[in-house]
């Protein structure tokens, strides 16, 4: 409702950022760096951040840049079911048929990984999002599946993606297995106050504005309702858009921020 208005080609707080145009904070680029050294050791990776840090966007654009001759991605949504259930997710999710029993879909899925290793040349890459709401056991079961040639490969790059929780969940005794292999983990962090103001306008040129429309007042009010967190800058942004909209002003400001609050409050 508000595109017209400011000259937008698109809504700019929406979704559906292309991996190309994702905005790089230094957390981000960090991320990168680490990501890209997992998957050259194909071993155990953990990312967690708050809800609405950018997680899931991360993993999105780390996979888009790996090279599709060189490595296939396996994506797995939340899966708060048993072994068996995500088990089924991870064959469906490769193509593989279902099988019945939990055995015959362990063994499918890392015969599955070896083919691709070894005949096809190909790194297996298996993002397990939301990670933070897969139970104990189906947490040991995937310790499990990296295990190859009793433990001396490593065939399969696992990465964990869950809330903070996670975190702590892991550095329990019960999951001192699988914490041990860990090799690369990072806590996303919120956007600094700099970088909300450099995220605001990165998302506003993509849709066709060069212009400061936030105030500098107005990005302060966002940054602090918004605690950094991406998500929830976006959500706010656009409502506030709608509010200047509204009022006819050609910037927003903290009145504006002020009055997006109570919409998503």
């Amino acid at each position: 409702m508000y595109n017209k208005h400011f000259g937008f080609l698109f809504y700019p707080f929406g979704k559906d950022i292309p991996p190309d145009e994702t905005y790089a904070s230094a957390a981000m680029s960090e991320l990168t760096v680490r990501l890209g050294h997992l998957a050259e050791m194909s071993g155990i990776g953990l990312i967690t951040g708050d809800s609405g840090s950018g997680k899931s966007t991360a993993c999105r654009a780390w996979a888009a840049h790996l090279h599709t001759g060189l490595y296939k991605v396996f994506y797995v949504p939340l899966s708060t079911g048993n072994p068996m259930d995500l088990y089924k997710s991870i064959a469906w999710e490769m193509g593989l048929p279902t099988e019945r029993s939990r055995a015959a879909l362990y063994r499918q899925i890392k015969n599955e990984v070896t083919r691709l290793g070894i005949e096809a040349r190909t790194r297996p890459v298996l993002i397990l999002d939301e990670a933070h709401g897969l139970r104990s056991d189906v947490l040991e079961e995937m310790r499990l599946l990296t295990n190859y040639a009793m433990d001396s490969q490593n065939r399969l790059c696992l990465l964990f993606c869950g809330q903070t929780e996670l975190r702590r969940r892991l550095a329990m005794s019960v999951h001192e297995a699988l914490n041990q292999r860990i090799v690369v983990r990072y806590h996303l962090p919120s956007l600094t106050r700099d970088e909300t103001s450099a995220y605001l306008s990165h998302l506003l040129r993509r849709a066709g504005t060069e212009l400061p429309l936030f105030e500098p007042a107005a990005v302060e009010a966002l940054h602090q309702a918004s605690q950094g967190l991406p998500r929830r800058v976006n959500l706010l942004a656009h409502h506030a858009l709608i509010a200047a909209a509204i009022a006819k002003a050609r910037t927003v400001t903290a009145d504006h921020v002020a009055a997006a609050l109570t919409e998503v409050s």
